[in-house]
């Protein structure tokens, strides 16, 4: 594996960009995933190494909503169950099943987001001051976060777009306390997968905490923005980076 100047720049420098990516929206790892694999890496092995900053980068997010009292700790528990069993079944999915299936359903997720933020916007941005639901009175948000871990631990790019939908969408939580949950959730499941992908040995350490050091800066930096920012720039932002995400999609190989 090469360690060159140009690929430890690319690492960190993409890992920071989707640090702030995966905070503010999703599609991170659009980013990530092809800088570890000019690397030389598959692309299951770029998915399972990809997983090291993801994980470290909801950890620092994490600290960071806490700290700035925008994290609904009551929420996590019940949240949290749906979306860890659903990665449970994604990541031992993506341990076994052929490379090929992972782009096509990156691709449906990606449009179908696109279309919903263009068709329905207040599905993904509730109005403020709307009162979220509990997930005991909306059995269909465990049914959408269930699909969201599944999702997340088959292929980790795109996840934030589906736990936004799940979130905003379900339960009307608003743009930044949607945003400190989903990566509550991304944290649970990507441990899960972290597991799966250690046992099976996919994890290439180096190049991993090196995208971790990026990552981990950026979800700081994006945690601050989230806090400070107007509510209709975050929206405006997520449907900037679903657009990309679903143009990257549909333009890899």
């Amino acid at each position: 594996m090469d360690y060159s100047l140009f690929t430890v720049s690319l690492l960190i420098g993409t890992g920071f960009i989707a640090g702030i990516i995966n905070t503010l929206a999703g599609g991170g790892s659009n980013l990530t995933l092809p800088a570890l694999m000019v690397m030389g890496m598959p692309a299951d092995i770029a998915n399972a190494t990809n997983r090291v900053g993801v994980f470290l980068q909801n950890v620092a997010a994490t600290v960071g909503f806490r700290k700035a009292k925008k994290l609904d700790s009551a929420d996590i528990l019940p949240v949290m169950i749906p979306s860890l069993l659903g990665g449970v079944v994604g990541a031992f999915a993506a341990s076994y099943a052929p490379e090929e299936w992972l782009k096509p359903l990156l691709l449906s997720a990606m449009i179908g987001m696109t279309i919903i933020m263009i068709v329905r916007p207040t599905m993904i941005a509730p109005p403020e001051g709307t009162v979220p639901f509990k997930v005991t009175e909306k059995p269909s948000a465990w049914i959408a976060l269930f699909i969201a871990g599944v999702y997340g631990g088959f292929v980790q790019a795109g996840v934030g777009f589906i736990l936004i939908a799940a979130l905003a969408g379900t339960l009307r939580y608003d743009l930044v306390r949607t945003n400190a949950l989903k990566m509550v959730c991304t944290l649970g499941f990507t441990a899960l997968a972290l597991g799966v992908f250690i046992w099976n040995d996919q994890i290439l350490w180096i190049p991993g905490l090196m995208l971790a050091s990026g990552t981990m800066l950026g979800s700081t930096f994006a945690v601050k923005l989230a806090i400070k920012a107007n509510p209709n720039h975050l929206k405006w932002f997520l449907f900037i980076m679903t657009v990309c995400g679903s143009t990257a999609a549909l333009l890899s190989d």
